[in-house]
């Protein structure tokens, strides 16, 4: 690193050094600074000590004062910016977690394997591999009850759009449905499936189911006769997740088998394979249109005729420690983001589709910059053990709940008082609950 300070005043300073530890009678102390510093300096015995050194330090202490002045300033300044009702809704738009979470739910025997949001009020659920899920109140932080049914591991929660219903599905090799109005009865067990079911997610219609398995199936479900419809196969090993994109016409899945592909929903035709990941992908979303314009600049791509068609950008993760952002329509790699020191577990596209949020084995959450690909931020330790789920909610900040009477409530009510909200879950057995 290079010295602050000229030849000059690095003599001058030790010269004040010297002077001062002559006045105080430290001669060894003396004789040690002057010989490792190549001064030779005699003190004339009969000047009297200027204090020169004092005079510096206090000159420093001086500076430092300032320093810290004009820092409290800037920030009562950044802070009467941020208040302002323009900046503070952008920011709180912007936002990207921090610690510390705002809570921390604890509860799970087990590890907590997804969570997802109520569409509508500020509710979150958890799975776990206690064989149970759980539902809190997110801003709260109160736990509001346990769903019991499972007999093993359950790996997956989603709710349907309007959030009448809830999807659960386990190592029991079944998928049951929860009635959200009713005090989440399970009302239907779907069987099907031969080995652990690891996915269970409504299709943007609300009528369908799509899940995955260990059997390396991909199934389709009506909802309302709880009968498999379609099975898609097409993997060699463990489909670890599947998921559609917005309008439903596509699927992507995630494998053991090294690949993600992205099929035809209504056919079950292979569209894409992703190849390139030197282990299991744990993970495979679509990216949200609104994160198409920062990869296009990322990628050097231009705007076509279907820019704002679902589907046309993936992002993986795996356990090669490497998240790779795809073409889905070329199958091309558009980048490779490299950070994480362990498995990465999971992926979600931020509200605003500014960046990419990653959460992995190495305990951390890592923020990505879509326009650079570059990791913009870091939270080390967001869990005391490997983060395996993670999920954006936008809720109330009132906390609404469910009325009593059973009456749904428009999920547009109250919109100017939503937030964004992330969940994180992990084997520590917690839920962490982060907002602005």
């Amino acid at each position: 690193m290079a010295s602050l300070l000229s030849e000059r005043q690095k003599e001058e300073l030790h010269r004040s050094i010297l002077d001062y530890l002559h006045s105080q009678n430290f001669t060894e102390a003396f004789n040690v600074l002057q010989s490792e510093c190549g001064i030779q300096y005699t003190p004339d015995p009969k000047a009297k000590y200027n204090g020169l050194l004092e005079k510096k330090w206090t000159s420093v202490i001086r500076l430092q004062k300032k320093i810290m002045d004009l820092e409290n300033r800037n920030a009562l300044l950044t802070e009467e910016l941020n208040t302002s009702p323009g900046k503070r809704a952008a920011s709180q738009a912007d936002w990207v977690p921090r610690a510390p979470p705002r809570h921390v739910l604890t509860g799970h025997r087990g590890v907590v394997n997804r969570v997802t949001f109520h569409p509508v009020f500020s509710l979150v659920v958890s799975a776990s591999e206690d064989s149970t899920v759980k539902v809190w109140d997110w801003e709260t932080g109160e736990f509001e009850r346990t769903l019991k049914g499972h007999t093993r591991a359950v790996h997956d929660v989603d709710f349907d759009p309007k959030g009448d219903l809830l999807v659960s599905c386990s190592s029991d090799l079944t998928i049951k449905l929860w009635d959200v109005q009713n005090e989440y009865k399970n009302i239907k067990t779907l069987v099907g499936h031969d080995h652990v079911v690891s996915t269970a997610r409504f299709m943007p219609s609300g009528d369908l189911i799509v899940s995955a398995s260990r059997d390396t199936s991909i199934r389709v479900w009506d909802v309302a006769l709880g009968h498999c419809l379609k099975t898609y196969s097409g993997h060699s090993q463990w489909v670890r997740s599947v998921l559609p994109c917005d309008d439903g016409r596509l699927l992507v899945s995630a494998c053991n088998d090294h690949t993600a592909r992205i099929w035809d929903a209504q056919t079950g035709e292979v569209k894409m394979d992703f190849l390139g990941h030197e282990n299991v992908v744990e993970v495979a979303i679509f990216a949200p249109i609104a994160a198409y314009p920062h990869i296009r600049e990322l990628a050097g791509l231009s705007a076509t005729d279907r820019n704002k068609a679902p589907g046309l950008f993936v992002a993986t993760g795996g356990r090669d420690k490497l998240i790779k952002l795809w073409d889905a329509t070329s199958g091309q790699v558009l980048r490779n983001l490299a950070g994480h020191t362990n498995w990465v577990r999971a992926l979600v596209f931020h509200p605003t589709g500014k960046f990419l949020l990653s959460a992995a084995d190495d305990y951390s959450i890592r923020v990505w910059d879509l326009k650079t690909g570059r990791c913009t931020k870091v939270v080390d330790a967001a869990h005391s053990h490997f983060v395996g789920t993670m999920t954006w909610g936008r809720a109330l900040v009132s906390g609404a709940k469910a009325p009593a009477d059973g009456t749904a409530k428009s999920a547009d009510d109250d919109a100017e008082k939503k937030i964004n909200v992330l969940a994180t879950g992990s084997v520590d057995l917690t839920v962490k609950i982060w907002t602005p």
